[in-house]
């Protein structure tokens, strides 16, 4: 299959950084010309535009910043979907948004597929990031091998909607996860204890967690930066609480996780990374929250495999 990708960020460069690695045959498009240039250099084709991808390749990819913009390439791609072309979204979005121009996809006579990632940048690098996808069976078999090589575990979820209604349930919980770090590292720091110990005693323990064993070494290095900004958390963690408003549930630390994060954008800036939210604590307490011996930057040191399905239980 001849794939084409549109959005070369943080995220969607490391992704068709990783299909280009395996040989796929692949075009690419950005606002940013300079990205293009890169990807051109190291043998992909340059796409032109979202309306000469659609036209030329089997399946274009999406990884963009906002349902706007999604919205906005799906537009310009639209006259020229029909049979045997594929639509993947792979950015965060709104799940009601991606279901709106999946239909306008299938009514066209294509195949949508709703496929967001989740496991961090370092991972999306390595091509071992987990990768949801909502759509028909038969269109998840058609692009698994292509999922399979930007993604290690893959887990068809159903319907078109519902990858981004759980890929904003995750970010949400990964959010609420960074604050609860950043509320026990000041905590033991204030008690004395070395921080470099207490990264140690947490990872060891029943309170460990995939945010502790990454944002907390940026945290401690001093580094603070993973790659994803406030403003897209709070993209993220809207989206969930909109679902929870949308469906009558009254979430008591959702709201709080908002504010906090909200807060963090006032004093750092909208665009500030997000483990930045430490220096709250930092501002107020007068503690530095650093330690020495943590790496500035994430490296996956899992070795790069071909993705498979995850299997449901039933």
């Amino acid at each position: 299959m001849k794939i084409g990708f549109i959005g070369l960020g943080n995220v969607g460069g490391k992704l068709s950084g990783s299909l280009l690695r395996n040989g796929v045959d692949l075009s690419v498009h950005d606002l940013n010309t300079e990205f293009v240039t890169d990807f051109v250099s190291r043998g992909a084709t340059d796409g032109v535009s979202p309306a000469h991808l659609m036209q030329t390749c089997d399946a274009v990819i999406t990884c963009l910043p906002s349902p706007a913009a999604s919205d906005a390439v799906v537009t310009e791609m639209l006259p020229y979907v029909g049979p045997g072309k594929i639509w993947m979204e792979m950015s965060t979005t709104d799940a009601n948004e991606v279901k709106r121009l999946g239909a306008l996809v299938l009514a066209a006579g294509g195949e949508a597929v709703d496929c967001p990632v989740s496991g961090g940048c370092h991972r999306a690098d390595t091509g071992n990031i987990s990768i949801y996808a909502g759509c028909e069976r038969a269109t998840f078999d058609k692009v698994l091998p292509i999922l399979a090589h930007m993604g290690r575990r893959i887990l068809h979820v159903g319907d078109i909607g519902n990858s981004s209604t759980l890929k904003v349930m995750t970010n949400y919980l990964a959010t609420a996860n960074l604050i609860t770090v950043c509320e026990a590292l000041t905590v033991m720091k204030a008690a004395g204890m070395d921080l470099g110990t207490t990264y140690e005693a947490i990872a060891m323990s029943s309170g460990t967690s995939f945010v502790h064993e990454t944002e907390s070494q940026l945290i401690l290095s001093g580094s603070r930066d993973v790659n994803f900004t406030m403003d897209l958390v709070q993209k993220d963690i809207g989206l969930f609480q909109k679902i929870a408003d949308d469906h009558g549930v009254p979430l008591e630390i959702s709201p709080m996780v908002i504010g906090i994060m909200r807060d963090g954008q006032e004093q750092f800036g909208e665009r500030a990374q997000s483990d930045r939210i430490i220096e709250r604590l930092e501002k107020v307490t007068g503690l530095s929250i650093l330690a020495a011996g943590f790496p500035e930057h994430l490296v996956d040191d899992e070795p790069e495999e071909i993705g498979y399905e995850v299997t449901v239980r039933r």
